[in-house]
């Protein structure tokens, strides 16, 4: 059965309908309450008796692509209790619909509320523009931010993380509850003493996941002494895989020597490698200066003074870690390999014709990047010792002694082989590293003391001195259901909408718009 539009439908609840017209492009509708009495807001008190009318213009939802503006007629009562100090008081709305002094009726001022929220100030005026909402992007803003509302739901287990303002130059911290999976609050900084000051505030807290790093682990333990603190697992497996990789770079002279690389043939090299152990030897005559200086006795700020090179430079060539000869560098091709590698394998070993068949498929680099790759498959199905007097990088060189055998080609696996057999103690810091991936992944800590133990001994001995001095947060890392990933996840939210703001927006929008959205 059809029922008649009533036009009282058409406007928020609790008004009725007076007039109606088009104002140009606009719709003026004229609206009254329907109520016939008002309460006092000071006492509560119910009054009849009017002292006066006037009328507030306020913004409501457009109507068939224009816009809606109402005009209220509202009344003044007075108040007749004798202890109440006001005497005369605007009538109110029902909440949710007009709020007092607004000039937007609260199913407008939602809509307002959800477009700041999704698209930031600028982008969501411009789209409210063409809805019909006569907005701008400050009421926006400024209404995302008088919305924004802190959860205030008890803590029980929380991750914190620190993220970059402008890297290497200013970091900010967040806080995320993880069982509500919702962020709780941005810090300013990833201070330990403002980390500490907001941990404090909850000490209803009894779990903390946190990143090895920064002062969080310290401001944890003085704020919430009773809470356990649990290393975020991905990071620790990271630096496992990091130290191996810097094990490699310390023996890079023994491994030159095992497999009889301590000079290389140009003739061997690639047009792009040729360019890479040019740059080598540049940086072997930096390295004879710099070792020179510090056989003799002269502590690292004197040499950074005397050879204006870096402290950092310094002291990586003093730990030996900077004899790489080829360093790997990401390519054009890499997200393409697999379809050249299914090709090689199926015979096809023209470079030029490779080239011309990825280009079909999306490939934009050169054929020079096709040309060497294959120069390079070619080579390494030789396994003669010219071929093997080529040392790769450190990188590949790890990457080769960490996967899988069947996955090698022949003169990779002599390669690997020659390194096992001539640089015993690079085959024991792998088989460190390993047992410590595996304790992470079957969630077994009882091993971890006699590994710490162990791993002291080898060339992995700063990453277990690291372990050892978390080591109840990586044994809770281990063994706890809970981690910091989801704070990861929150924080690439939270990197997605400063993008949206082109970086710009201070801490208190962009907590409202992350708070506000959830």
């Amino acid at each position: 059965m059809q029922q008649a539009v009533q036009r009282s439908s058409l406007v928020p609840r609790g008004f009725v309908v007076e007039s109606a017209y088009y104002e140009g492009d606009k719709v003026v509708i004229t609206v009254r309450a329907s109520g016939r009495f008002g309460l006092c807001p000071s006492c509560g008190t119910v009054s009849r008796r009017i002292h006066s009318r006037y009328r507030r213009h306020v913004s409501d939802l457009p109507l068939s692509g224009r816009i809606v503006q109402l005009l209220v007629i509202a009344r003044r009562f007075r108040c007749d209790a004798v202890l109440c100090g006001r005497q005369i008081f605007t009538e109110r709305f029902a909440e949710g619909v007009l709020a007092p002094s607004a000039r937007r009726t609260a199913r407008l001022d939602s809509i307002v509320h959800h477009l700041g929220l999704a698209l930031g100030g600028r982008p969501a005026a411009g789209f409210a523009k063409r809805l019909m909402l006569p907005v701008s992007k400050d009421t926006l803003l400024r209404v995302v931010r008088r919305r924004s509302r802190p959860p205030s739901d008890p803590l029980r287990v929380i991750g914190i993380d620190d993220w970059a303002w402008r890297r290497n130059h200013r970091y900010a911290s967040i806080v995320c509850n993880l069982e509500k999976r919702r962020i709780v609050t941005l810090l300013p900084d990833r201070e330990p003493a403002t980390a500490q000051a907001c941990l404090a505030a909850h000490p209803t807290i009894a779990i903390v996941a946190r990143d090895s790093g920064g002062g969080y682990g310290e401001a944890a333990a003085k704020a919430l002494p009773q809470a356990i603190q649990v290393a975020d697992r991905w990071h620790p497996m990271e630096n496992a895989s990091r130290a191996f990789l810097d094990a490699v770079r310390k023996s890079m002279r023994q491994i030159r020597t095992v497999i009889g690389a301590t000079t290389i043939d140009p003739k061997l090299l690639t047009a792009a490698e040729r360019l890479q152990y040019e740059g080598y030897l540049r940086r072997e005559e930096t390295n004879v200066v710099i070792l020179g200086l510090s056989k003799s006795g002269t502590p690292i700020k004197q040499i950074v003074r005397q050879t204006g090179y870096s402290r950092k430079l310094v002291r990586q060539v003093i730990r030996g870690e900077r004899h790489d000869v080829f360093r790997t560098r990401e390519s054009s091709l890499d997200q393409h390999l697999p379809w050249p590698d299914d090709q090689w394998a199926s015979g096809y070993r023209n470079g030029a014709e490779l080239w011309r068949r990825l280009k079909l498929r999306g490939f934009r680099g050169s054929l020079r990047v096709i040309s060497e790759w294959a120069t390079r498959r070619r080579r390494a199905e030789k396994t003669d010792a010219q071929n093997l007097q080529r040392l790769p990088s450190a990188r590949k060189i790890a990457r080769l002694m960490t996967i899988g055998c069947d996955l090698l080609t022949k003169a990779e696996t002599v390669l690997v082989a020659a390194i096992e057999a001539g640089v015993p103690t690079l085959v024991e810091a792998r088989e460190i590293i390993a047992q410590f991936h595996l304790m992470i992944r079957r969630k077994v800590e009882a091993g971890l003391v006699p590994w710490i133990e162990h791993a002291r001994a080898s060339l992995v001995a700063s990453f277990a001195n690291g372990v050892s001095r978390d080591e109840a947060a990586v044994r809770a890392a281990i063994t706890s259901s809970w981690s910091n990933g989801q704070t990861e996840g929150q924080l690439t939210r939270l990197k997605l909408v400063r993008r949206q703001m082109y970086g710009r927006g201070n801490i208190d929008l962009l907590q409202a718009r992350l708070i506000g959205a959830e």
